[in-house]
């Protein structure tokens, strides 16, 4: 009981921040968002969402999204079996070179790649002593996939790198003994028992990579508009907030899909985990 009673007073605090900053401007965003200037019921502002250039920045939001988590995953794996191969004093280095993102401002690291990628940035400059053409990166969808890739791919290493770590190395040294290859180990037993991690780190990367406005707008150069850039000017250029939290709406219904799925998939790794 006294327990019980603890637990809850600690609890409280967390409560309380997240009535304050979290249910309540949800409650707020989705009021708005299906209510008219009056304050009356209403769905013409979610209607509105269904227009043709908030449809193609939704789609080009997911279809970014989508290859900016695929990118992490693909690098995220090798290093992260590297890393659990060897010594612990050996890969805190590499660990830090990839952790040192989420140490600096976003928008800084992002403004560093914009002077990369630029016309006349280090990339092109090495070009030319090359003798090869330039590359015309900026201001491109490729632009924004890089700048998501570096800013989200600590998201996907560290659950990754943490799931990896738990499998026990006996495990793989029996798929070995057994005749297994390295890719056959990599496929039968070290993807089934990492997949937990995986699925949190596509969901780590997805979310921020769907909502995102700031890479887009500094690699983009406004040229090309994610979902995230229209809500940010309808907010603060337009000042339409009606359509501005309809366009939230459709945007968390997306988000909320993605965790529902990786809920689905918990159970399921369970059942085959049992079997």
């Amino acid at each position: 009981m006294f327990k019980k009673f603890t637990r809850n007073i600690l609890l409280t605090p967390f409560l309380i921040w997240a009535g304050l900053f979290i249910f309540i401007p949800l409650i707020f965003i989705v009021w708005y968002g299906v209510t008219d200037y009056d304050g009356n019921f209403s769905l013409t502002n979610i209607a509105l969402s269904f227009k043709r250039g908030y449809l193609d920045a939704l789609e080009l939001s997911v279809a970014l999204a989508l290859i900016s988590t695929l990118v992490c995953l693909l690098l995220a794996y090798p290093l992260c079996l590297i890393l659990t191969e060897r010594e612990r004093d050996n890969t805190t280095i590499i660990s830090l070179l990839f952790i040192l993102p989420l140490w600096m401002n976003s928008l800084l690291s992002t403004m560093a790649w914009q002077t990369i990628l630029e016309g006349n940035g280090i990339i092109n400059q090495l070009m030319r002593l090359l003798n090869l053409p330039d590359l015309h990166m900026i201001n491109t969808e490729g632009a924004i996939v890089v700048g998501m890739v570096y800013n989200f791919l600590p998201y996907m290493v560290l659950p990754l790198f943490i799931s990896l770590s738990k499998i026990d190395r006996s495990v793989l040294e029996a798929a070995r003994d057994l005749g297994a290859n390295y890719w056959q180990t990599f496929v039968h037993v070290i993807l089934p028992l990492s997949l937990p991690g995986a699925v949190s780190g596509v969901t780590m990367v997805f979310i921020p990579a769907l909502t995102t406005f700031v890479i887009s707008a500094l690699l983009g150069g406004g040229k090309l508009l994610l979902i995230g850039n229209i809500i940010e000017q309808e907010f603060t250029f337009q000042y339409d907030w009606h359509v501005g939290c309809a366009l939230s709406v459709i945007l968390m219904i997306f988000i909320v899909l993605n965790m529902l799925l990786t809920m689905l998939f918990e159970p399921l790794h369970e059942e085959g985990d049992a079997a």
